[in-house]
């Protein structure tokens, strides 16, 4: 019964915010931001490999925070804008858990790349004199790839326990293909499967978290002793767009998925999830561009080059 149960599922129905019309209209103006957040981050990244002087590791990993905003957001984001156009809201089931696999991975991958941020923060200024020997080439290679490795591991896995439940309903109670809206429409108990997500949602938000914070407690407990008012200003400026970027990061992936029962609340659940889709990957150039003087001087002298070349 199970099996066949499973094997009548060759689609979903993606209806998320069905029940609440109104708000498909201004989240259609929320999605237009996609544009926005895709030519903002394309744009830092060109200017990070176009002016020598960012060659860096800070710019290094920053370039790579803003190539997975870029490819999660998109991975959503299409899809939605063209369900919010159309009747037809139907999403194939292998491009389902495509759509699924590549989020999920790309989601923790920037959690522990955000991680390898706050590391090359912390030698920055915990260590200066010795930050170009310990971040080193090959230690950026390995801060930047291991993110990937764990957060597709971590995706590959959820998707593996996911796909052997046995779907009654093809209905999705979201705009994309997430993990909480695929469980409620399980019709065998997903206790166990539940508890492994929530497992593996509970790793990858605290055990990042936790690399942030032990990092961030050794940059105040090193910035403390700095005896002069303009060196201690300097090495906090340098922290605070990072630490803005994973207050409101973290806070709407915690409040999304870090609960056992969250199949529950799941309208809560698409609301966080426009944020973190769109919202964020848009703030983030602003977050680390607006305030910070490197790019600022990069993008002029750029823009000089070009017009008095």
């Amino acid at each position: 019964m199970a099996e066949s149960s499973f094997t009548e599922v060759t689609l979903f129905i993606l209806s998320g915010f069905k029940s609440h019309p109104e708000l498909q209209v201004s989240l259609f103006l929320i999605f237009l931001i996609y544009l926005f957040t895709v030519l903002g981050n394309l744009g830092l990244i060109l200017l990070i490999r176009i002016d020598s002087q960012l060659h860096t590791p800070m710019y290094f990993f920053l370039s790579s925070l803003a190539s997975i905003d870029i490819f999660y957001s998109s991975t959503v984001t299409p899809k939605t804008l063209v369900n919010f156009q159309s009747n037809q809201k139907a999403i194939s089931f292998v491009g389902c858990f495509v759509q699924m696999y590549f989020f999920v991975g790309l989601v923790c991958s920037e959690c522990f790349l955000l991680g390898s941020m706050a590391y090359d923060r912390y030698v920055a200024i915990c260590n200066p004199l010795l930050y170009s020997v310990v971040m080193s080439q090959k230690m950026c290679n390995w801060l930047g790839t291991m993110p990937y490795v764990i957060g597709f591991t971590n995706s590959l896995i959820s998707i593996c326990v996911i796909s052997t439940l046995a779907f009654c309903d093809s209905n999705i109670n979201h705009f994309f293909c997430d993990t909480t809206a695929l469980l409620a429409l399980s019709c065998v108990d997903a206790f166990n499967t539940e508890m492994v997500i929530f497992v593996l949602a509970g790793f990858t938000l605290l055990s990042s978290l936790l690399i942030i914070t032990v990092t961030y407690i050794a940059i105040i407990s090193a910035t403390v002793r700095i005896q002069s008012t303009a060196g201690k200003h300097k090495a906090f400026s340098t922290c605070t767009s990072h630490l803005m970027g994973v207050t409101i990061f973290y806070g709407a992936l915690i409040f999304t998925y870090l609960q056992p029962d969250n199949t529950s609340c799941l309208t809560q659940a698409q609301v966080a999830s426009v944020f973190y889709t769109i919202v964020i990957p848009m703030l983030n150039p602003l977050i680390y561009s607006l305030r910070n003087k490197d790019v600022k001087n990069a993008l002029t002298r750029v823009i000089r080059k070009k017009l008095f070349p």
